[in-house]
C-alpha cells in the first residue's frame, strides 16, 4: 500500500505501532475521513498482516480519540478544531513549565545541544527536508523535557506525542510544499527559547513559549483542520 508515514521513521517499530502511525497520519492528513468504517480484516488486507497488530493498533488510535471500535467496523473520528485547540493548550502548559524549570538548571553543555539541533533543523529547511525539519522540531522540545527529568510530565507528553507528530507531519510537508518563507521565523522562535532560558527571565520565557505555540497552533490550524476538503 502507498504509505504517509515516512518510512526512515518507522525503522525498528513494532508493527502494531507501525500501523498505528499509518492511520493516525492518514486520519489527521485527511485521507482517512471523518465518518468512513473500516474493517478489522480490511485494514490486515491492506498491511499485509494478521489482525493482532492491526488490534493492537486499533487500541491505540481508539485512546487517542481518533476512531471509535464498533462491532460493525471502525468509526473514523478525525479530529476537531476543539480537539488541536486542547492538544495545544496541554502542550503549552507542559512545556511552559518545563522552559522555566530548565532555566534554574541550565549549562553550556545544554544550551549547545539545543542549538545544534536548531542548526539541523536549518538545514534540513534548506535542502526542503520536511520530514528531517520536522523530526529535529520534535528532538528540540523533547530534549528540554528529558533535560527536566521530571518523569510524570514525560507520561503526559507520551500521551500527546503521536499526535502531535503526525499533525506536525502533515502540517510541515504542506508548508515545504507551498514555500518555506515562514521557516526562518520559525527557526528564530526555536533560537529565542533557548535565549529566554539562558537568560533566566520568566516573563522572556512565557513571552517565548507563547509566541512559539500561537504560531505553531496557527500553522498546523490551517494546514489540517479548518478548511474544507
Amino acid at each position: 500500500m502507498n504509505t504517509e508515514f515516512p518510512a526512515s521513521l518507522m525503522e525498528g517499530l513494532p508493527l502494531g505501532e507501525k500501523i498505528a502511525n499509518e492511520l493516525r497520519i492518514q486520519i489527521i492528513g485527511g485521507k482517512l475521513e471523518k465518518g468512513s468504517v473500516l474493517s478489522e480484516n480490511q485494514i490486515a488486507a491492506d498491511f499485509g498482516t494478521s489482525r493482532g497488530p492491526v488490534r493492537d493498533a486499533l487500541k491505540t488510535l481508539s485512546n487517542e480519540g481518533l476512531i471509535r471500535l464498533e462491532r460493525m467496523g471502525v468509526v473514523i473520528l478525525g479530529l476537531t478544531p476543539e480537539d488541536m485547540q486542547e492538544i495545544y493548550d496541554v502542550r503549552i502548559l507542559i512545556e511552559g513549565f518545563i522552559m522555566e524549570r530548565l532555566s534554574h538548571d541550565f549549562n553550556e553543555s545544554r544550551r549547545n545541544t539545543l542549538l545544534h539541533i536548531i542548526d539541523k533543523m536549518e538545514l534540513a529547511a534548506k535542502h526542503n527536508d520536511d520530514v528531517d525539519f520536522s523530526r529535529y522540531d520534535m528532538e528540540f522540545h523533547e530534549t528540554m523535557i528529558r533535560y527536566c527529568n521530571h518523569q510524570r510530565i514525560f507520561r503526559l507528553w507520551n500521551g500527546i506525542r503521536p499526535i502531535i507528530f503526525a499533525a506536525l507531519l502533515v502540517a510541515t510537508k504542506n508548508r515545504f510544499a507551498r514555500a518555506v518563507e515562514g521557516v526562518p521565523q520559525l527557526i528564530h522562535q526555536h533560537r529565542s527559547i533557548v535565549d529566554a532560558i539562558s537568560e533566566g527571565d520568566q516573563e522572556h520565557i512565557r513571552q517565548a513559549a507563547k509566541d512559539h505555540y500561537t504560531e505553531a497552533f496557527k500553522t498546523v490550524s490551517q494546514s489540517l483542520f479548518f478548511f474544507e476538503r
